[in-house]
């Protein structure tokens, strides 16, 4: 077989709306279907909510008003200037066209390079942008990208402002639907970030008066161990406490844009606490014990930004404009002024600061020598580590390009279950770790069960969290156990472990729960795998009468060559571990996993329902 003919005839040029929508992990990441807050459908809405926050930020409309149908259509309506009436269809529809490459006009702007808008439009089955301006209306329609409706100027009694409606296309987001619970979140964002700025969402109004101390209050799950420190300045807002927890978190923004990812901004941050603890106290307490238990936000405004990808995730630049100081240089010169003020005037907050400094100090010089041993053992382990096959692509390796958001690892029960996965995973982006059995209950414990215990400290080292998430190695850590009492319970010991000690990879959505078919039905023609009791009475009443029906009893009952179908990309049902601001994960975990055995019991019998009870 010959190769393919190559000459200037295979060579094609894509336009605009061909590139965007031929690749368009380069434009909004992965697809999805809604399920996860990164997925493409909320980030189409945050590139057009972007253009008007940035309108607010330049002193132009303080409402912005959201509405989104059960069907999916986006409206996008704000009171800033309105796009100028000759360029809206530029703006929509023309790459490298935009008012961000001027940064007198736009100086600390979210959006970038003028991509976003188009990328929404290229990627929407219908979308239509209309500007209001002094008096004076022009609208225009698209479907997938291309010009359908070029409606002239016309005289408007509309408010100043632009009009976006889309709706992302079937053929690319396919089977999406939008989750109110993630565009929430992402609505809060912005008003913490925008004091005197209202959202209205399908009729409920969100705005903020506190920003930074607003945010932490309304995600922190326990209360800190002193008031919240609130610092504000210009192009930049600060607010920590420490909170009764192991680890760090972080709500790190630039120019009200998520950074998820962190970057220079919140590495400086980090940097500049410690200096400036050290200094007040001066006293040379070590990196990890005062930034044990912190809980901090961050937001920056910096001109001409530089992120590490065009979703903006992660911050890359070094200096806050081209003529004025690097990122580190200002954040560190802010809160050695500001941070030493506040501690010198708030002795109280001052003295709950260096208790809980001193309590970190004290743990880890008690477990010192245990953590030494357990280090050089999982370093040995690692070199020949019979729990875990590993994959080859990870979430801290940047080679690993776009593909480190499908970086997992499967964390199984038994060697029967572990050797059906290892057999069915892709081994580019998927990594297996297996229990021995029943891990242990570490509610209660401190961190030295970590190291002490082999299978703790092992998964801890699989996925290089000791030190923080920077260096996160997958970017979903998969709970996959059976669907039977143990295990469930063995799912309920890790989630404690994670909550315990790493509160951070379940805040930050790391970690699930991957669900597994529990009846197979097929006929000669057909196959079809059910998950729950509706599903098998659905797949029945398909099939036709006398199927074979199969009850899986556990996953190492399950063929490599079927359980390729439920960890394929494409198919896996996974359900994430969420914390919300009213789960108080102290009580929670006194309550199921602590020593109140009685308490529990007549907790399970007064709410035991039974079949009889459903009879009656």
């Amino acid at each position: 077989m010959s190769a393919a003919h190559y000459s200037e005839d295979t060579i094609r040029t894509l336009d605009w709306k061909e590139h965007i929508r031929l690749r368009p992990g380069m434009y909004i990441g992965k697809l999805g279907d809604g399920n996860y807050a990164d997925d493409g459908i909320y980030v189409l809405l945050k590139e057009v909510m972007d253009n008007s926050i940035d309108e607010f930020m330049m002193g132009n409309g303080n409402v912005i008003e959201i509405d989104i149908s059960d069907e999916g259509r986006v409206s996008v309506r704000d009171f800033g200037r309105g796009v100028p009436l000759g360029k809206v269809i530029d703006v929509a529809s023309k790459m490298n066209t935009g008012a961000k490459y001027d940064s007198k006009v736009f100086k600390k702007s979210v959006g970038l390079n003028g991509v976003g808008i188009k990328a929404v439009n290229a990627l929407s089955g219908y979308f239509f942008i209309q500007s209001f301006r002094d008096g004076q209306s022009k609208p225009a329609e698209f479907l997938r990208g291309e010009l359908d409706s070029d409606i002239p100027v016309q005289p408007t009694d509309e408010k100043n402002g632009t009009l976006v409606i889309f709706e992302p296309d079937e053929k690319i987001f396919n089977g999406y639907r939008y989750q109110y619970e993630h565009i929430e979140a992402l609505i809060k964002n912005y008003v913490y970030l925008n004091t005197g700025l209202t959202i209205v969402f399908n009729g409920q109004k969100y705005s903020s008066k506190n920003g930074l101390l607003d945010l932490l209050n309304d995600n922190m799950t326990s209360p800190g161990l002193y008031p919240i420190i609130h610092l504000r300045g210009d192009d930049i807002e600060v607010a920590m406490t420490h909170g009764n927890q192991y680890g760090e978190e972080y709500y790190t923004f630039v120019n009200g844009q998520h950074t998820t990812q962190g970057g220079t901004h919140q590495i400086a941050f980090r940097e500049a606490v410690g200096r400036t603890i050290r200094e007040f106290y001066n006293k040379s307490f070590d990196l990890a014990d005062m930034r044990n238990g912190l809980i901090a936000a961050i937001s920056v405004k910096v001109e001409e930004p530089v992120f590490e990808s065009q979703t903006k995730t992660k911050l890359g630049s070094k200096d806050m404009g081209p003529d004025g100081p690097t990122v580190r240089q200002f954040i560190n010169d802010f809160l050695k002024k500001e941070l030493d003020n506040f501690l010198h005037k708030n002795s109280a907050t001052a003295d709950g600061l260096f208790k809980k400094i001193l309590e970190s100090e004290k743990e880890r010089k008690a477990i010192a020598g245990v953590t030494k041993i357990a280090r050089e053992r999982a370093k040995k382990a690692n070199l020949h580590n019979r729990k875990l096959r590993d994959c080859r692509l990870h979430l801290n390796d940047e080679k690993s390009g776009d593909n480190y958001q499908n970086s997992m690892i499967f964390i199984t029960e038994g060697d029967s279950a572990s050797g059906s996965i290892t057999k069915a995973r892709d081994v580019q982006t998927q990594a297996v770790f297996s229990l021995r059995g029943k891990p242990l209950n570490s509610y209660g414990l401190t961190k030295k069960v970590v190291y002490e215990n082999e299978e703790f400290n092992l998964l801890q080292s699989a996925l290089n969290i000791e030190d923080g998430l920077e260096g996160l190695r997958y970017n979903k850590v998969v709970i996959a156990t059976d669907a039977d009492v143990d295990g469930m319970h063995i799912r309920l010991l890790l989630i404690t472990f994670f909550l315990q000690f790493f509160p951070e990879l379940v805040r930050k959505g790391h970690v699930y729960i991957l669900q597994t078919p529990l009846f197979r039905v097929r006929n000669k023609k057909e196959t079809i795998y059910c998950y729950s009791d509706e599903e098998k009475v659905a797949a029945i009443k398909k099939l036709g009468p006398d199927p074979e029906i199969t009850r899986f009893k556990g996953l190492g009952e399950i063929s490599p060559d079927e359980f390729k179908h439920f960890i394929n990309i494409d198919n896996m049902r996974l359900d994430r571990v969420r914390m919300k601001k009213e789960d108080q994960v102290g009580d929670l975990l006194t309550f199921y996993m602590g020593k109140n055995t009685a308490e529990r019991q007549n907790f399970i019998i007064d709410n035991l329902i039974t079949n009889l009870d459903e009879i009656e």
